[in-house]
């Protein structure tokens, strides 16, 4: 018999929480369910569980500190920020901080399934020994880390490193915008956009000691890795 797939879920409206907790359930995820951030904390530390879907808006402890502390110890599990936020600064920081996608308030429960079964999907699908050389970088995906020459590594977040990986499996070629926004953001809307061009930023710096290497933006189209 299978594994279930661990969900956890927080989420400070006991109706709401119930409701997708019970709906999660019957397609066939376990689902740990709890009404603030501090609980949270304390539940995935002993559980482990495979994907988080973190309400922003909790008492004790918001989604966002959450996602922080989370982020401190853990680098690769997927993150779904449930918000009733629409300012743009608000969504972007919930990607900058490690959030993989974000649904807004109202939404439906298959948008919410879909978005986890994609998470889950990719997550799999990115799991591989690829240990990748990038002019004088060595970029060791599985652990997320990037070392230039025999020098320390750096530590990558998880979507530094999904992006990257793709910008370099996509050498010298255009990487579509809206291709990879769709696979690692789950869409390509405005707020998409934003957080990716915050990523492709940190990314130039780390790899701004070879000269040979540049990432650089074809208007209209999306980002191209030369080397």
């Amino acid at each position: 018999m299978s594994k279930l797939t661990t969900i956890l879920l927080a989420e400070d409206e006991p109706a709401l929480g119930q409701i997708i907790k019970e709906s999660l359930e019957t397609r066939g995820f376990q689902v740990l369910l709890c009404e603030n951030g501090e609980n949270a904390f304390e539940i995935y530390k002993q559980n482990h569980p495979e994907l988080l879907v973190l309400d922003v808006m909790m008492p004790k402890k918001d989604g966002f500190t959450l996602a922080k502390e989370i982020r401190m110890e853990n680098d690769t599990i997927p993150i779904i920020f449930l918000t009733a936020k629409s300012q743009t600064q608000d969504v972007v920081e919930g990607f900058t901080i490690g959030g993989n996608d974000y649904l807004k308030k109202p939404f439906s429960m298959e948008e919410l399934i879909v978005r986890i079964n994609n998470l889950l999907n990719r997550t799999k699908l990115q799991k591989t020994s690829e240990i990748l050389n990038i002019g004088a970088y060595t970029f060791n995906f599985p652990k997320q880390n990037l070392q230039f020459k025999n020098e320390d590594s750096m530590q990558l977040t998880h979507r530094e490193a999904h992006l990257l990986f793709h910008l370099i499996k996509n050498k010298n070629a255009v990487l579509d915008r809206s291709i990879i926004l769709n696979k690692l953001w789950g869409n390509d809307d405005f707020f998409s956009a934003r957080s990716m061009d915050v990523f492709i930023t940190k990314l130039r710096k780390k790899l701004n000691r070879d000269d040979s290497i540049q990432i650089i933006n074809v208007r209209g189209f999306g980002y191209k890795l030369i080397c």
